[in-house]
């Protein structure tokens, strides 16, 4: 009966571990379709604005802003996004992996790497495995603009005064729900710095701008870095909850298949004990027949 009794108690206790599953699943399915909706809604923004940025971009000198200055690279820092809660598959592993892969490539060309860990996750990772500057944790239970605009402050002049030469934005792009990818982009200085020459000829135009190119640069490059940083806000939040999500269902569905399996083995066990019995009761009887 003690084994009935064992078997019995990890039923009960498999049973509860699903309910959890289950209203996770259900937590994590509606922060999804939030997410999820707030991202979609803002990539055709964030590619049309990259779009006419880097168009701009090609055609002024790198002298035009600091933020577009070219620099020889010896000091790079690198933002990391990873979420704040676990639970939620290899989600946050794939995106550490992909940032100390990133890393050591830097430190391989002999550049001198600091990281930027945006995410509880992260944070603890790399606390003692990187130079970690500007940390932030707890931030995507609930996040805005201004969180961009914060994280800007830290970049920005820091970079103007030369205190690195070259940021990079690693976070989690949504693909669908079974395909997060984690993402390399280069903010400082643009990508399109320094190509004016790739530009096909029918492309090479001169525009006249209102108000002027500089002006227009000074309003636009603290803009670029906001709409970058919080496009990789609302990616890694639909990636974060689209994972979570998936790993929920999966564990409801081992629970199930635990409690059939641990059921069928409970009525086996019964079935011994209760033929056990029986045969007991049947030599019993026919020692009282014979005596």
């Amino acid at each position: 009966m003690a084994a009935l009794k064992d078997i019995k108690r990890k039923i009960t206790a498999v049973q509860k571990t699903r309910q959890i599953t289950r209203a996770m699943n259900m937590v994590a399915a509606s922060r999804f379709k939030a997410a999820q909706t707030r991202m979609e809604n803002f990539r055709p923004y964030a590619a049309k604005f990259m779009e006419v940025l880097n168009s701009l971009a090609l055609r002024v000198d790198a002298e035009a802003h600091p933020l577009l200055a070219v620099r020889k690279p010896k000091r790079v820092r690198v933002i990391c996004m990873t979420s704040d809660r676990g639970l939620c598959g290899g989600f946050n592993n794939n995106l550490i992996k992909a940032t100390e892969r990133f890393m050591k490539e830097k430190q391989r060309e002999g550049l001198e790497v600091s990281l930027i860990p945006i995410g509880r996750k992260g944070r603890d990772f790399f606390r003692k495995k990187a130079t970690i500057i500007n940390a932030r944790a707890d931030v995507f239970g609930r996040f805005d603009m201004n969180l961009a605009v914060q994280i800007s402050v830290d970049l920005i002049p820091p970079f103007v005064a030369e205190e690195y030469d070259e940021l990079y934005l690693l976070y989690s792009e949504f693909i669908n729900l079974a395909v997060h990818r984690p993402t390399v982009v280069r903010l400082f200085p643009l990508p399109s710095i320094g190509r004016k020459d790739e530009l096909e000829p029918g492309k090479r135009l001169d525009y006249i701008y209102e108000p002027s190119a500089d002006a227009l640069l000074e309003k636009l490059l603290p803009m670029y870095v906001h709409i970058l940083i919080f496009r990789a806000l609302v990616e890694t939040s639909a990636g974060e909850n689209g994972a979570r999500m998936a790993a929920m269902d999966n564990a409801t569905r081992n629970c199930e298949d635990m409690i059939q399996n641990l059921t069928l083995k409970y009525n086996k066990v019964r079935q011994s004990a209760i033929t056990a019995e029986l045969m007991d009761i049947v030599g019993g009887t026919e020692a009282l027949a014979k005596g």
